[in-house]
């Protein structure tokens, strides 16, 4: 059988297995299909369809298909991330800023910390921390996974959830705004490569100046030009970044966080959004998954699973512990820091982008992002049911 079919096979098997299951289980309630496709790609790594079909796995998943499918992956996170910096408007979380400020920073310090001290401890032991990696990196890392709150699933919730237009949702959205900006500046931190510092530099005044012009262009062209145009600008700063030592999905993202939404038609956007999430980013998905280890014995394997379930505690207690304190202090209803704690605790898609930055530069390994990954899932897959019923206590007309 020729490579071509065998593509077509991976193909078809990474778009319908995560289907049927979301449909035929009515998974909704607890997982939309992006989780249900998150889950799909670690079911198809090496860890498990790997182990039960190792002749099946090894024929459909074989290097020449995953590099066709790398290739697909890679262009689609890109635009992905793209489309959030893009979508980022931080302007409402600017009229409010002392009271935004104050409680995104509660929900981002103290789950980082919380997950930064279950780090210290876990990376101590030797097969945790990647050999580029370093034991600080390594910890900031982990605990930055642990904080980071995923704004397009965040989005993506709240619309199941009908709060996405109230006063009540647009609140979440600000919050979850200037966390969405601090976990990027954050991984360039992580990033940082003291032998190519010269590089990093010249590729951030670069992009500076290179921001400039390209506003400007996009002041004096059609939304159709625009388009066209942010995809070149777009695979121009990715590459630079990645040249620059960083990495192609912090290029992805200060590509599109220097671009206004409203240069785009809100429907358009939000079309090519949906459309990335069909079509391209099940392909992401199913690469992640292949990235899993679960470890050469059994013994490895619950290790990676008590890894998960520590940073798991770690990220709700410390999510939760933050934004109960901003609460507190800024007087908040009764119930009201609860929902927020919960909604914020949404991970999937971010995280695990960020985690594959980090894997991708050998900051960790891959059981330590195995563990990440199953974090991200069970936290994202707690959201829905544990905040719905707690929603009709809360007055969705207080922003």
């Amino acid at each position: 059988m020729g490579l071509t079919e065998i593509y077509l096979i991976a193909l078809t098997v990474i778009l319908a297995a995560p289907y049927l299951v979301w449909r035929l289980l009515r998974t909704e309630h607890w997982a939309p299909l992006v989780v249900v496709q998150i889950i799909g790609g670690i079911l198809l790594g090496p860890g498990v369809l790997g182990r039960a079909a190792p002749d099946f796995h090894a024929f459909v998943f074989n290097p020449q298909v995953m590099t066709a499918l790398n290739g697909v992956a890679w262009w689609a996170v890109m635009m992905f991330v793209f489309v959030a910096g893009v979508e980022l408007d931080l302007s409402n979380a600017w009229k409010r800023r002392g009271e935004t400020s104050l409680t995104a920073a509660c929900a981002l310090l103290t789950p980082l910390l919380f997950g930064a001290a279950a780090a210290a401890v876990l990376l101590r032991s030797p097969g945790w921390i990647g050999p580029n990696g370093n034991y600080p990196q390594a910890v900031l890392g982990v605990g930055m996974a642990c904080a980071v709150t995923a704004l397009p699933i965040l989005v993506l919730l709240m619309e199941k959830l009908e709060i996405f237009r109230t006063p009540f949702g647009q609140r979440l959205l600000r919050y979850a705004s200037l966390d969405d900006v601090a976990i990027w500046g954050v991984l360039a931190l992580i990033l940082v490569d003291w032998e190519r510092v010269s590089r990093q530099g010249l590729f951030l005044v670069g992009f500076a100046v290179a921001s400039l012009v390209i506003r400007a262009l996009f002041k004096r062209i059609g939304e159709q030009d625009r388009w066209y145009v942010s995809l070149i600008w777009l695979s121009a700063v990715g590459f630079a970044a990645d040249w620059s030592g960083l990495h192609f999905m912090v290029g992805a993202f200060l590509a599109g966080v220097v671009l206004d939404a409203h240069w785009f038609t809100r429907e358009k956007l939000d079309g090519f959004r949906e459309f990335l999430l069909l079509t391209v980013m099940p392909v992401f998905f199913l690469s992640t998954g292949l990235r899993t280890n679960w470890g050469t014995d059994g013994g490895a394997g619950i290790a990676v699973i008590g890894a998960a379930l520590l940073f798991l505690v770690a990220s709700v207690v410390g999510k939760l512990a933050g934004v109960h304190l901003a609460g507190k202090l800024l007087r908040w209803k009764k119930g009201e820091a609860s929902v927020i704690g919960w909604m914020l605790q949404t991970k999937a898609l971010i995280m695990i982008i960020f985690v594959n930055v980090l894997l991708d530069k050998k900051i960790i390994t891959a059981e330590t992002f195995t563990a990440l990954l199953l974090m991200a899932v069970m936290s994202t897959m707690m959201t829905v049911p544990i905040v719905k019923p707690r929603l009709a206590k809360i007055d969705m007309n207080e922003g």
